[in-house]
Formats: C-alpha cells, structure tokens, sequence
C-alpha cells in the first residue's frame, strides 16, 4: 500500500505560520508535496522587503520552506532568524534576505525558491500564488474599505469581503500542479488572510474545479477576530463556496480537542484571537453532512509550551494520509 501511496500528489493551499506547522507533518509520510503560497503579506520584515524591492512577500515562504527542509534544526535556527538592532536590519529574517537577494540574481522569485530549495534539501515543491506584486482590499461590516494584509488583521474590524486591488497574474505551474492533484487541501490557516488570496482569481477557481482531484478544508480550532467571529465550520464552508463560486468540497477535517480555559483567557488578553471554539458543540455536523460533505473529526489539537493553540503536526499529517488511503 505505501508503495503506491508515493505517487499520490498533495495540493495544499494556504499561507502563515498554520501551514508551515501541517507541512512539517505531511513530509515524514510518502506523498508528493507541493505547497502554493500566498504572496501578499505586507507586514514586519517581508513587507519591508516587498515595499523596498517591489518584490512579492516572501514571509510565509520561508516558513514552508524551513517546514520542509531535512537540513535540520541549525539551517532552521540560521533561516528564522531575527535580527535584534539600531540599524535598518532590525526585524528582518535571515531566510527573508536570502529569498530576496536570490530574487534578484534569479529573476524571479520562482526561481529563488528553487535554488534555496535546493540548498535545504526540502521535501516537495514550493510555489508562489503568483509573481506579482499585490495587496489585499478588505470592504469591513461598517463599509469601510482597508488596504494591507497587515492593515485588514489590525483593524479590529470583521470582514465583509476581500480581493485584490490588482488582478494577479498566476505562476503557470500553480495550475500545472492544481491538475494534476490526486488531492486539493485548503488550510489551515486564517481563511479571508491566508486561504482564500489563493482562489481570487477565476483561472485558479477554475483548474480547482476541474481537477480530479478532491477537495479538502481543514477548519481552524478556534475562531478568528475579525475574520471568523461566532463562525461554525459550516460557516467556513459557506464562505469559501462564495469564493470559489459554488459547491466544491469532497471533506472537511475538524479538532474537537477541549481547549483549556487558561488558554482562553490567555488568548483573550493578547487580544490575538476570539474565544470561541470549534469543539463539538460549534462542529455543525448535520449542516456539513447536508452539503454532502463527509465529515471527519479528531482530537487533533495540542497546546505548546508558551500556551497557544496549535494543530498536532504528525496527528494531523496521519489523518490527511489516511483519507488518501482510502480514496
């Protein structure tokens, strides 16, 4: 069975810390990974570097890049890597720099991605969304308009709808990597932020569509200020159809873990995120098995040693693979 498990190829789509933390747990299983990425951050050290170089956003890129390299924990520590100073280098990553300038010698960020690829001996592929240069537009519930990734996340505000202030042109092997999928999964990670900036555009809606591939979501375990306040996963499911224009997905993967209430309350001081959880009582599955979805719920959620909320890497991996396994 393993033998044949190699060939399958996995899709996945998404952006931010969440999909760097699935991807570590995917590449210890024999799949053929390939990760499409936003570009669209414009925040701390990538948007410095976007603005600076007029080159599209390469934070959530090293992520991926570090989650899927087999150098080991040194090249991960050089890669993510902060500097602390007076000087213009404060903030900026290692890894952010190393893109950048190999963005630059390539002439493209494609081609940058692949030769540091290269060096860290990462498990699959790596692909930007697109090669342009582009900025998120959020219309907010109080019919405010915000331009920025950054500017939309800190505005405290909840998101009505989202798009492009530019139509992005897309990375031709984004579409060759979407057809040829065995499987297409959206997340995790913040959906208006980090999933959906990838099917803003009616070429990727659709190769999505007609991939033979199926479709899956994996829901985050708690809601989102501002992006998914009050949601249940079939409110997430509603969303990302509005999205892509209609019906779509084949599954969706959903944590009951019990969050623990320090947890929430720590969540609810920093203020990062709302306190409502996706357990069992907010997975709606009468309204997921109704849009003839199948369903499929875990413990699949760990708290880390600084208190946060993150997706067991390994335990979520094993679930994806077990879905290709049988399918």
């Amino acid at each position: 069975m393993v033998m044949n498990m190699k060939n399958k190829k996995v899709v996945l789509l998404g952006g931010g810390r969440a999909l760097s933390v699935l991807l570590r747990g995917l590449k210890e299983f024999p799949i053929d990974i390939t990760a499409i990425v936003a570009v669209s951050d414009d925040g701390s050290s990538a948007g410095r570097l976007k603005k600076e170089f007029n080159i599209p956003a390469v934070g959530d890129l090293r992520g991926v890049l570090v989650a899927l390299s087999k150098k080991g924990s040194l090249f991960e520590d050089l890669l993510q890597y902060r500097f602390e100073t007076t000087s213009d280098l404060n903030g900026h990553t290692i890894g952010n720099l190393l893109l950048t300038a190999l963005t630059q010698i390539k002439g493209s960020l494609s081609a940058a991605i692949e030769n540091l690829g290269e060096i860290l001996n990462i498990e699959g592929r790596i692909l930007p969304f697109t090669e342009d240069v582009v900025t998120l537009v959020a219309t907010m519930s109080d019919g405010s308009v915000i331009e920025g990734e950054s500017s939309i996340t800190e505005a405290g505000k909840k998101i009505k709808d989202i798009r492009y202030k530019e139509e992005p042109t897309l990375n031709d092997k984004v579409i060759e990597e979407v057809e040829l999928a065995d499987l297409i999964i959206f997340g995790i990670g913040s959906l208006y932020t980090s999933i959906i900036p990838n099917i803003l555009s009616d070429k990727m809606r659709n190769a999505i569509r007609n991939s033979k591939a199926k479709k899956m979501y994996i829901c985050n375990a708690m809601t989102q200020s501002g992006e998914t306040d009050g949601f249940m996963v079939s409110d997430c499911i509603k969303v990302l159809n509005k999205y892509m224009k209609g019906e779509f997905l084949d599954v969706v993967i959903a944590s009951n873990t019990k969050i623990p209430l320090y947890v929430i309350k720590k969540y609810k001081d920093l203020e990062m995120k709302s306190t409502v959880l996706l357990d069992e009582m907010l997975i709606d599955e009468k309204k997921i098995k109704d849009m003839n979805i199948e369903l499929v719920v875990d413990d699949l959620v760990v708290i880390t040693s600084e208190g946060f909320v993150e997706h067991n890497s390994l335990k979520t991996a094993f679930t994806i693979f077990s879905y290709l396994m049988r399918n």
